[in-house]
């Protein structure tokens, strides 16, 4: 372990300064390094405490472990002080009592996590992330990918749960497509069709109050569904109709369920490795489901695209995936799935949090639909790429509402070499969780921080840092389908504010985690035709 501790330190050293005065001294178990001040090849973002003195791993501070049970105790209902559902407050408390960088260790059945809410930390960390970064692992998706369903996905896991070599292939293929602006843009008119369908929805579910039902998140849903199979099958699912098919609402049941026992089987016991739990068995029955739906819908959509010949720009995400990578159906149905797994939820949420802040902010809702009638004068007229690039506004809207209720509050990296953060040894091997919940609603990084106020991400003088607010992530693992969640909710949200005026007449909400952090009660919205 000491000699371990040594080279590590030399290594920092070597790598950070060329001219360093190789002295370390042995204090209290301690290491300190001592550096020449004329030192002129540090790298930056490097400060000079870390310089100064690497810290070791174990004096990072944190809730103390029991003997046997370490800290997974505290995950346990009724006993221990940290429910899933409030994780946000959670993480608000250890920050407050424990400072910059906490330390979760004696998880059992996962490694140690080290929550981070510094925002130039952050930065430096993603700045020099390697060419195939590792985030935290989810032992229970990466079990089913592959062991459980390895004859399904074979070598080609996809992109979540999946890292390395496997991971940096399959990325590389599928980013020519998702992420580049001129192809996104292409899928307008199709993001528009679903966003239509679901204002006739709204319009039909509403009561004599104009108030749409308890369950009109799951509604959402299908509006999200809708417009990922439009764009990455060209299939209309019919989500929305009357007599939707039950298999359209039994897949948004299902990443339901995939989302709220996620988390469950990750941070406490995990006696699903032991034996089948309840938990872990409704887990595994919801990503059956969802692969079944997934293989069965990408195969429809194949033997169309066969029969029918296209032009370039009407092709579906997946005849792109087919056409660059010679017909590779494997590939593309596993990109499919990984879209439908963590597209489905996730931009619905986005969107009934930013009604749902609309709607407590009439004046905010007005300026924006002040915008929208003058970009959008006609309700008839087709939503073209320049009226988006216009609608900066609404933009705003989606940013503020995002770095106050991010969807997923946190993200990070398991670090795969060991490295100093904070001053800290970190070691290989630890997870590093980013609290974006919480550095984004911190003064120090957005001021007035608790008030809604769109305008800060129009006003270039306004004091905000750039890697305190990230719901999409950074990096060479950010969200491969940021663009087409960023086009889908701008459009939705264009067109529901251009039709209606959106209000809201009950109690404050309080946010959770259900699965995603969302509003805690019924979106009771009224739809207020112009």
């Amino acid at each position: 372990m000491q000699n371990s501790r040594i080279m590590f330190i030399k290594n920092f050293v070597r790598k950070y300064s060329s001219i360093v005065n190789n002295h370390l001294v042995k204090k209290n178990e301690n290491y300190e390094i001592k550096f020449d001040r004329n030192a002129s090849t540090l790298v930056e973002n490097i400060n000079e405490e870390q310089l100064e003195c690497v810290r070791p791993y174990k004096e990072i501070p944190g809730p103390k472990p029991l003997p046997l049970l370490g800290n997974t105790w505290r995950f346990i209902p009724y006993v221990g002080d940290f429910n899933i559902q409030s994780i946000d407050k959670v993480s608000q408390r250890l920050y407050e009592k424990y400072g910059d960088i906490v330390k979760i260790e004696g998880l059992i059945g996962r490694p140690d996590m080290v929550f981070l809410y510094d925002a130039d930390e952050i930065q430096r960390i993603f700045r020099q992330e390697e060419t195939m970064p590792h985030r935290p692992s989810m032992p229970s998706l990466n079990y089913y990918k592959h062991i459980l369903r390895k004859d399904f996905f074979k070598d080609n896991g996809g992109l979540i749960a999946v890292h390395g070599e496997s991971w940096y292939q399959f990325r590389s293929k599928v980013q020519q497509v998702m992420l580049q602006p001129r192809i996104v843009s292409l899928y307008t008119s199709a993001i528009e069709e679903s966003s239509l369908a679901f204002i006739r929805r709204i319009q039909q579910i509403r009561d004599e109050s104009n108030e749409v039902p308890d369950d009109f998140l799951n509604e959402i849903n299908k509006w999200s569904l809708e417009s990922i199979a439009k764009v990455a099958l060209d299939l209309r699912l019919g989500c929305m109709d009357e007599n939707a098919n039950l298999e359209t609402q039994q897949l948004i049941d299902a990443v339901h369920t995939f989302f709220t026992n996620v988390g469950i089987l990750e941070l406490k016991f995990p006696f699903w490795k032991l034996f089948k739990t309840p938990k872990w068995c409704a887990y595994v029955n919801a990503l059956d489901y969802i692969l079944s739906f997934t293989s069965k819908y990408s195969k429809i959509a194949m033997d169309h695209s066969k029969k029918i010949k296209k032009e370039t720009q009407e092709l579906s995400l997946l005849e792109r995936i087919l056409k660059m990578d010679d017909n590779n159906s494997h590939l593309a149905s596993i990109l499919a799935l990984d879209l439908f797994l963590v597209g489905i939820d996730t931009t619905a949420t986005a969107v009934g949090s930013i009604l749902y802040q609309l709607a407590l902010h009439p004046e905010k809702q007005s300026i924006l639909h002040e915008e929208i009638a003058r970009e959008l004068p006609v309700e008839d007229n087709q939503i073209e790429r320049k009226h988006l690039d216009n609608l900066r506004y609404l933009k705003a809207c989606i940013r503020e509402t995002l770095r106050m209720y991010p969807v997923v509050i946190g993200n990070g990296r398991c670090m795969t070499k060991d490295t100093v953060i904070k001053g800290y040894h970190i070691p290989k091997g630890v997870q590093v969780v980013f609290q974006h919940y919480v550095i984004s609603n911190q003064e120090r990084y957005f001021s007035n921080c608790n008030q809604f106020l769109p305008e800060r991400w129009l006003n270039d003088g306004e004091q905000r840092h750039g890697f305190a607010s990230l719901p999409f992530g950074f990096g060479r693992r950010m969200c491969i389908g940021r663009r087409f969640a960023d086009l889908e909710i701008t459009i939705v949200i264009s067109k529901i504010i251009q039709k209606f005026r959106v209000d809201y007449r009950y109690g404050k909400m309080e946010y959770h985690i259900n699965p995603l952090y969302t509003p805690k009660g019924p979106l009771r919205l009224r739809f207020i035709e112009r």
